[in-house]
């Protein structure tokens, strides 16, 4: 089948779907199948599940001066690996795979008694210990496929993933990498050839290894088919899809066939944990779907996240949350018909680069949450200037995600008797239309969540 354009796909693999051996089997036949229907597949790999925590942690370990006990850390991490490899191939397995693993955990050996011997662990430093995780597992792969009758490049992401130097939370630099990417991938596809490559990792313009943050991967597969022009970005995970809300926390909850990128953003936002909310964001700009895909039940449709929602009449898509917040709340009489009053606050949270989730105001009072707390202390003495200042901690905003809100009357009396028996802190339209979100005691999230799904998806829930 001759190869076509339209048919460039990523497909990212996340720690869960290369978990193990029989995982590595699972995630070959998937890239096989369209590479066999005539697509042109780049294979964007996560670490092997639980390794990049475990290297931090190997970090963690050589900067408290316990390097002994980092290396023991270390070597279960290799013996991980080579159990996977192990597993996958025939004896004798391939030479210059194991000296590839050998080489990495030498490198990443050096690095550790560095940051002992230093008694630091920079920001650049994790990023330089955690990124090994998915050089490994994407090397495992290439070998495997490449033995399987998948002709396979493995690629490194670092040569074409340029980012700024915002060390933990790296920033894609487009005019580097669009050109980059293109000329790195390109000769392979054209080849037939698959490419397989790692998320998550990038580097300096001057070659200093980065990482996207966590959940880069997802970033990374929707950063290589922005610049590959893709038809479709698949995110392969350990979940059907998204859903109407968390199924560990309502076990009827059910897949969502098909949302906009807007949903998509609000859910991922707050705290549907399918993927990166960054991921959205390269796509849609380039108009680009992206599908949610279970690694372990291929035969089930996923989610499509599209541009636009497939269906324009006003509906409640999913119920969402987000932990571990903390609410500010600012009284002030001066705010009463004074110009710039909102400004000045706003002022004060750019000023110590903390982000406003949620906000809520009246004549006289702003309300809002924010997520981080180190600056919270200077926040405050800020903010006293302007008004009485009172700090809730251990809160959640709960939301209620859909489209068209302002078309259908009723959702926010629905909320309220859903909710009539739980103390709401703050209640707050989105400006988009498509969300209503509530602020409640952390302890009280999962109750509501479930009272909400009951209220607004009433026939897949049983008693």
């Amino acid at each position: 089948m001759g190869s076509k354009e339209s048919t460039m796909l990523v497909m990212k693999f996340g720690g869960t779907s290369v978990g193990s051996a029989s995982r590595f089997q699972q995630v070959l036949k998937l890239v096989q199948t369209n590479w066999q229907s005539g697509n042109k597949p780049v294979v964007v790999l996560s670490a092997v599940a639980g390794v990049t925590n475990g290297l931090i942690e190997c970090g963690q370990l050589s900067v408290k001066r316990n390097l002994p006990a980092a290396l023991e850390q270390l070597a279960k991490l290799k013996e991980k690996h080579l159990e996977i490899i192990k597993d996958l191939f025939s004896t004798p397995q391939p030479p210059a795979l194991l000296a590839e693993v050998d080489a990495a955990f030498g490198q990443i050996d050096i690095l550790l008694r560095g940051i002992s011997y230093l008694g630091e662990l920079s920001k650049r430093s994790v990023d330089a210990v955690s990124g090994f995780g998915e050089l490994l597992s994407s090397r495992i792969f290439a070998a495997y496929a490449n033995l399987n009758g998948l002709p396979t490049e493995w690629m490194d992401a670092r040569q074409f993933l340029i980012t700024d130097e915002t060390f933990g939370r790296a920033n894609p630099d487009w005019a580097e990498i669009i050109p980059k990417t293109k000329a790195s991938l390109n000769p392979i596809l054209e080849k037939n050839r698959c490419v397989v490559t790692q998320g998550f990792i990038g580097s300096t313009a001057d070659g200093v290894s980065t990482t996207l943050g966590r959940g880069g991967s997802d970033f990374s597969a929707s950063i290589i088919g922005v610049a590959l022009h893709a038809s479709e970005i698949q995110i392969w995970t350990d979940v059907d899809g998204m859903m109407t809300a968390d199924p560990r926390l309502v076990p009827d909850a059910t897949v969502l066939d098909q949302v906009s990128f807007q949903e998509a953003s609000e859910l991922a936002y707050f705290g549907a944990k399918v993927l990166h909310p960054l991921t959205i964001k390269p796509a849609v700009e380039k108009s680009i779907p992206v599908r949610i895909l279970n690694t372990t039940k291929p035969d089930r449709k996923g989610t499509l996240i599209t541009e636009s929602p497939a269906k324009n009449d006003a509906t409640i898509c999913s119920i969402a949350s987000k932990k571990g917040l903390t609410a500010v709340f600012i009284h002030s009489p001066r705010m009463l018909m004074a110009h710039g009053f909102l400004a000045k606050v706003f002022d004060i949270f750019a000023r110590y680069e903390t982000s406003i989730d949620l906000i809520a105001t009246s004549e006289v009072s702003v309300s809002l949450t924010i997520d981080r707390t180190d600056e919270l202390d200077r926040i405050k003495d800020a903010l006293s200037e302007l008004g009485d200042v009172n700090i809730m901690h251990r809160v959640a905003i709960v939301t209620v995600v859909g489209r068209q809100f302002r078309q259908q009357s009723g959702i926010a009396g629905q909320i309220f008797s859903a909710l009539s028996k739980i103390n709401i802190i703050m209640i707050s339209g989105g400006a988009s239309d498509i969300n209503v979100s509530c602020v409640v005691n952390e302890e009280d999230a999962d109750k509501a969540i479930k009272q909400l799904h009951h209220e607004f998806f009433p026939a897949v829930i049983t008693a």
